[in-house]
């Protein structure tokens, strides 16, 4: 165990946690190549941690989720509970550190760094001081969902026209997502999320998510018709997921995305290509750092769709949402809890609209 008093007021202050004493020293290199970040102490188990946070009160820590004694799930349940912090979890990208970063993420942790292939990968070195700063200035949101495995609901298949519910979501949706999701009516419209994580990373959780949710919840396939009840994760597989509709019915294919593409899936792209279909759109967007869906909610939310927005103090990254919101694409900014009950409202709205509608 080790603590270092440097650190000007300014700066943003970390934490290590990690068993490898090499992965230590190289992580302090590259979050101190960042002059907003002062690594102020160093951990390899959860009980050393423990007293370095009590001596240093850091502004983040970094963890990995596998260490000796007490693994790094079971210090953030505690952690979360105890102390809450903004975590980022350091992970690898096998199924198993995947799956167990989902849940980490679901613990509260605010976000998550691959450890790279290389040390020398400058562009890598880079992101993980940006999104160790990110963290630091984010706030700890916790899920709301009830993680007890729940049966399936009874699935009605469409017996007419339905409106489609898009969400968009980056960093601190995975809680976000389970908070909203779970609160959505499990005989309502179908859903489509954007969630930027890495494909084997989506897959755990889309995963998860059917575990504990009552709806139907998969990866999005192609030219798949989509019914009520049903969530579907866009796949981080080098191809945006993109929405079409023929004889009234909703499904998604793919497009092919630019190697200049800033996100893949994209929310813009899928945003986008609802468009057409904007008077039947429920268009969400989520917390997340950058501006990715604000462009393609501004279109949905101009041609008719109905469009809701997290608002700052429920999100653990206010940079989508405000991106959205500052260029008067949210019609409804609300806190995560009270998303789920406005779509399922919106969702009566556009049905009570559409029956009216018929019989003129």
């Amino acid at each position: 165990m080790s603590v270092d008093a440097r650190g000007a007021a300014a700066q943003k202050k970390v934490v290590i946690v990690d068993d490898s004493r090499a992965l230590r020293a190289w992580l302090r290199v590259v979050i101190e190549e960042d002059p907003r970040l002062c690594v102020v102490g160093e951990a390899a188990t959860a009980l050393e941690a423990r007293e370095v946070i009590k001596q240093t009160v850091p502004d983040v820590l970094t963890l990995d989720i596998e260490m000796p004694g007490m693994d790094g799930l079971e210090f953030l349940a505690r952690l979360m509970r105890l102390r809450p912090m903004p975590v980022v979890m350091i992970s690898g990208s096998t199924r198993n550190h995947s799956e167990a970063t989902v849940r980490a993420l679901s613990l509260g942790a605010v976000d998550y760094i691959l450890k790279p292939a290389t040390a020398y990968d400058e562009a890598a070195r880079q992101l993980i001081a940006r999104r160790v700063f990110s963290a630091a200035c984010s706030t700890v949101q916790l899920s709301a969902v009830d993680r007890t495995p729940k049966a399936a609901a009874a699935r009605p298949r469409s017996s007419g026209p339905m409106p489609l519910v898009l969400i968009g979501a980056s960093t601190g949706g995975v809680a976000a997502l389970e908070t909203v999701l779970g609160s959505l009516d499990t005989s309502g419209p179908p859903v489509v999320v954007v969630q930027h994580m890495p494909g084997p990373f989506l897959v755990s959780f889309s995963r998860q998510l059917d575990r504990h949710l009552a709806q139907d919840v998969r990866l999005v396939s192609t030219d798949e018709v989509l019914e009520p009840g049903q969530i579907r994760l866009a796949p981080a597989e080098g191809a945006h997921t993109q929405i079409i509709r023929r004889g009234g019915q909703w499904s998604c294919r793919f497009s092919p995305a630019e190697e200049s593409a800033l996100h893949c899936p994209s929310v813009d792209a899928l945003y986008a290509s609802a468009a057409p279909y904007s008077a039947d759109i429920i268009a969400v967007i989520l917390t997340g750092l950058g501006q990715d869906g604000a462009e393609g909610m501004a279109t949905l939310s101009t041609n008719g769709a109905m469009t809701f927005g997290q608002d700052e103090a429920s999100s653990v990254v206010y940079g989508m949402p405000r991106a959205a919101f500052e260029r008067g694409a949210v019609k409804r900014q609300l806190p995560v809890t009270q998303i789920g009950a406005a779509v399922n409202e919106a969702a009566v709205t556009w049905a009570r609209a559409s029956r009216i509608g018929a019989h003129k």
